[in-house]
């Protein structure tokens, strides 16, 4: 629709170009992908805003902002195979998928992997695929990966997802800290090490599974 391409457009120059996000393929993509094809039909009015808006069972999708700067910080490149834990809505990972040679995406929640391949289909996101599974223990079948993105805060990096990235630079985009606060960092393989950075502060809904929370309690 006119109004959302055009509400896209401004999403693009003002909330990523204006607050410095550099990759032109980035915003590109971001400019491209329908943000309100992801959204409860109660929210598509708000699609392009610039904060988090609510899924079912207590899930959200991300700021638009967030979106960019993970994506950015996995420097992807088109050859890239890329894990994704927590499909979500689908919306980060039909940004991802025009960025990388295949998708990979874990999500623990089986109504709403279903509805995120629904439309990444519709999408013709072809390179993309969707499992239903404890994600903080990655997708082994299909390891090594050049890149991991995690979009749910952990108390701390899954060793197994650790143990899945590729040893010649391997990327690991993830918020790690506490229930309320996390620092999202990206960690770095290179053979048996790894380099951490840190990015920015953020607030993610809790990562669940074996090696990240047990409930999404207190």
């Amino acid at each position: 629709m006119p109004r959302f391409q055009h509400l896209r457009s401004l999403m693009v120059e003002e909330q990523l170009r204006g607050r410095g996000i550099r990759s032109e393929a980035v915003l590109e993509v971001m400019g491209s992908v329908p943000r309100e094809r992801f959204l409860p039909p109660s929210q598509e009015h708000r699609a392009y805003h610039d904060q988090a808006l609510p899924l079912s069972q207590g899930q959200t999708v991300s700021q638009p902002y967030m979106v960019a700067i993970m994506t950015e910080a996995l420097r992807l490149r088109p050859s890239d195979r890329v894990l994704e834990i927590g499909t979500g809505s689908g919306y980060q990972t039909a940004v991802l998928s025009p960025l990388a040679a295949a998708v990979f995406s874990v999500e623990r929640l089986p109504d709403l992997a279903r509805e995120a391949e629904e439309v990444l289909a519709d999408l013709g996101r072809q390179n993309v695929r969707v499992k239903v599974g404890d994600g903080t223990l990655g997708w082994p079948e299909e390891a090594p990966f050049d890149a991991i993105l995690v979009t749910a805060g952990a108390p701390e990096v899954p060793e197994a997802l650790r143990a899945q990235l590729s040893e010649d630079g391997g990327r690991l985009v993830i918020p790690v800290g506490d229930r309320m606060v996390q620092e999202l960092v990206r960690v770095t393989r290179t053979g048996d090490e790894c380099e951490t950075e840190e990015i920015l502060a953020c607030r993610f809904v809790p990562l669940l599974g074996k090696e990240g929370w047990e409930s999404s309690g207190p």
